[in-house]
């Protein structure tokens, strides 16, 4: 009997051979698992690789950031120097325009200081020429008075043979004629006299030529005049601009009152200080309080306008007084009440104190 036909035979060959598959299946298993084991490390050290890759670049790429990092800072370096040349010359140039500038202001302002200074002489002389102009207007009047007690007292004298008449005639001619040279050698002064030099002076003799040529004007409007003339040493003055600032400030006194009114001149010497002192004061309207400190400027004036002979108004006299006396090294002082008056003092280096 075969054994391989005994049932416990073939049992045990099927069991043999489920344990062969099963060893080869497992061996396959094995086999698999070594592949995929070599697969997997296969791909592990691509991926290193692929990393190791990736970081070198990385690392090439941030060397190459980090020189195109260092080649910009020099670059920005050397831009740097380059804009602060530019920036440098451009504040040369901006210094070479502004010292152009200055140098061109330089030379203008002498031109432009001597246009000024020459207006102002003009404007000084304009000034001289109105004052002259209205002072020739008064003294004609004055001119004629003189003129008819001329022709009257002549007339007299040859109607009357006795000496006493005669003499009284002659004597009446002689005054009236002393009057009219004293007159026009007062205007002629003005006229003429266009000096500016500054020499010791005897200002009670301009006083009493400026009275002189105001005296009919005064006498027009009943204004009574007042003088104390002390005796005082030589003024350190141009007499001829004086007297065109005794003029104007008589003048505005005289317009500052209605009629009736009084005019006080006096002239005295400071021992203490040197200083001649030349009063005018008024009884006057008055200056208010709020334009006193105006009243000096130029064109600036409390008058309306020319008064009925064509005086004042301008704005310009005071201005010139106040100019002419510094330029003297003087001092003029204002002092005003609305209703009571003005009173102007001017303070004037004598000659010993020069």
């Amino acid at each position: 009997m075969s054994t391989t036909d005994d049932p416990q035979n073939r049992t045990v060959a099927k069991s043999v051979e489920a344990s062969d598959i099963v060893e080869i299946s497992s061996l396959t298993l094995t086999s698999n698992s070594i592949e995929d084991t070599a697969v997997e490390e296969a791909e592990v050290v691509e991926e290193a690789e692929v990393v190791e890759e990736a970081e070198v670049v990385e690392e090439a790429e941030v060397v190459e950031e980090a020189e195109v990092s260092e080649e910009a800072e020099v670059s920005e370096e050397a831009e740097v120097p380059e804009e602060a040349e530019v920036s440098e010359e451009a504040e040369v140039s901006e210094e070479a325009e502004v010292s152009e500038e200055a140098e061109v202001v330089e030379e203008a302002a002498p031109d432009l200081q001597q246009q000024i200074t020459m207006l102002q002489q003009q404007l000084f002389q304009a000034q001289k020429m109105t004052a002259l102009g209205e002072l020739v207007g008064t003294t004609t009047h004055e001119f004629n008075n003189i003129l008819m007690t001329v022709l009257n007292y002549a007339q007299i004298g040859m109607r009357h043979r006795d000496d006493e008449t005669r003499d009284k005639a002659f004597e009446k001619i002689l005054a009236a004629s002393q009057r009219a040279a004293k007159i026009t050698n007062a205007v002629l002064g003005m006229a003429r006299n266009r000096s500016d030099v500054i020499e010791a002076t005897d200002l009670s003799k301009i006083i009493d030529d400026a009275l002189l040529l105001l005296e009919k004007e005064l006498s027009k409007y009943r204004i009574n005049l007042e003088t104390t003339i002390e005796e005082i040493p030589d003024t350190l003055c141009n007499g001829n601009q004086i007297q065109q600032v005794l003029l104007n400030l008589l003048t505005n006194a005289r317009q500052a009152i209605d009629m009736g009114g009084t005019i006080w001149l006096k002239l005295q010497h400071d021992d203490t200080e040197q200083m001649t002192i030349l009063t005018i004061r008024d009884s006057g309207c008055g200056i208010p309080q709020d334009e006193l400190p105006q009243i000096l400027d130029p064109f600036y004036s409390t008058k309306d306008g020319p008064d009925e002979s064509g005086k004042g108004g301008t704005g310009l006299g005071l201005s010139s007084c106040h100019k002419i006396i510094t330029n003297h090294d003087g001092r003029m002082k204002i002092e005003s009440t609305v209703g009571v008056g003005t009173q102007f003092t001017i303070l004037l280096p004598t000659a010993k104190a020069a």
